[in-house]
């Protein structure tokens, strides 16, 4: 029995100095740290399924109203500047009449005034600051 326990002890006391380690290594997987340009498509494709925040799940609607509401802000424009070219053109053509002077739509600021051998429009966008000149020839 004497002879078990001390054959036991020296087994596992051998086993604890036989197991050795290695040392540890550190691999990046993401290629923006130095890991391998091969997993860049499954990082992209694994946060593109994670992503929360994606614009066809309609989480704000505070966000919505406000693009609804530029949207139709920008159509209602669109709807005055094609009147406006409508008008226009016609006056080209001897359809109406538009007269010298200055017209405001929205944030559109528009001035009229005759040049030399022709009629001279000058647009500018208050909101964004860009502005446009259009000559229309052969007006007297």
């Amino acid at each position: 029995m004497k002879l078990f326990y001390t054959t036991t002890i020296l087994f596992l006391s051998t086993i604890g100095f036989s197991v050795s380690g290695q040392q540890l290594v550190y691999k990046p997987i993401n290629p923006a740290f130095g890991g391998d340009t091969f997993n860049y498509q499954w990082l992209l494709s694994s946060a593109a399924a994670q992503n929360q925040f994606d614009n066809n799940n309609g989480l704000s609607s505070l966000s919505s109203n406000s693009n609804s509401l530029s949207n139709f802000t920008d159509s209602l424009n669109r709807q005055l500047l094609s009147q406006l070219s409508t008008k226009l053109f016609g006056n080209q053509f001897g359809e109406g009449e538009l007269k010298p002077g200055t017209y405001v739509f929205g944030s559109m600021y528009l001035e009229v005034t005759q040049a030399n051998g022709g009629l001279l429009i000058k647009i500018l966008n208050t909101s964004t600051g860009e502005q446009s000149e259009i000559i229309i020839p052969g007006q007297n």
